[in-house]
């Protein structure tokens, strides 16, 4: 299927722009952080926002806590991965999801500035993730949520660290109720069918994946330890349930939707959704693409039906 009207007036605004791999990082960082209000657009009402350090396991890692309006009391909790191939992005550049996920389900998100590559490589960001994540369940009591609603997700490198957290949240007996995974980065692996028909001019390009896989990895990392590609875990049973968000126009989608299978293959309660026409990105560009909107409002939908709302 073609793109629609907003991904092609996106995509027609990136025309001849050099690709992210060409670029050095901090530039890229940057251009991120400076493109991703007017991308977003108007932003979900919360009651506050809280930024703070957290214990992690090569020092502070900073997080922001947000809170929703219009509701009092004990409430779920959701721990976000902001996404940008773990090399971009931060929790200011995925700010308004965060508000997004927050108000429309609502429940307390806890969003995470784990450390990046190439300074930090794999497995740095799973490390702060689960920190970030142990460290939330510890103190829900504090935080006024309860123990018994938490999810962990977000998108693309993000979905990625969330699926490991779930897996190592099984394995240590933290019992997540969910994990929301928008269109994540699954499996080293850069020759699949939607890599090949999604290689070039569409946003996210082959050849950026690439570099981001190379920046995270390094000379040393190994692509295919199930704790930098989820889909190669030897044993999925007994994960969070899962809500899988795919798009059409995206070299990762072919892996995002193996993963739900590899899911629903091992007995786990796992819903997929596809959005045709749209390419990566569509969450944290609702200002641009109206279809992220409507995306948001799915997810939070997930996110409330697993905690029973």
């Amino acid at each position: 299927m073609a793109v629609d009207a907003d991904t092609r007036a996106y995509l027609d605004s990136l025309a001849g722009l050099p690709g992210i791999e060409a670029l050095p990082v901090d530039e890229v960082r940057a251009a991120t952080e400076a493109s991703a209000p007017k991308l977003f657009g108007p932003v979900d009402e919360v009651a506050s926002t809280e930024d703070r350090a957290v214990p992690g396991p090569n020092g502070p890692i900073r997080i922001r806590i947000y809170r929703p309006a219009g509701v009092e009391g004990v409430l779920p909790g959701l721990v976000y991965f902001h996404g940008g191939g773990w090399v971009i992005g931060s929790i200011d550049t995925h700010d308004g999801v965060a508000r997004a996920l927050c108000a429309r389900t609502p429940c307390v998100v806890v969003s995470v500035d784990y450390r990046l590559a190439p300074e930090h490589r794999f497995p740095a960001a799973v490390d702060d993730a689960w920190a970030a994540t142990a460290w939330f369940y510890e103190r829900a009591n504090e935080l006024m949520v309860d123990q018994e609603k938490v999810a962990v997700g977000r998108d693309s490198a993000g979905g990625n660290l969330a699926a490991v957290v779930a897996r190592r949240a099984r394995d240590s007996g933290l019992p997540l109720v969910h994990q929301l995974l928008i269109y994540p980065v699954c499996d080293y692996d850069l020759d699949t069918e939607s890599y090949q028909a999604n290689a070039d001019g569409y946003g996210l390009t082959r050849a950026a994946m690439n570099a981001f896989w190379d920046h995270y990895l390094g000379e040393s990392g190994d692509g295919f330890d199930p704790d930098a590609s989820p889909l190669r875990s030897d044993d999925l049973s007994g994960v969070a349930p899962a809500f899988v968000l795919t798009v059409e126009h995206d070299p990762l989608c072919d892996e995002g939707e193996a993963f739900a299978r590899g899911l629903e293959g091992a007995g786990v309660p796992v819903a997929l959704s596809r959005y045709t026409g749209v390419v990566h990105g569509l969450i944290r560009m609702p200002g641009t693409m109206a279809r992220g909107d409507e995306a948001l409002d799915e997810c939070a939908g997930a996110l409330r039906g697993a905690f029973g709302g």
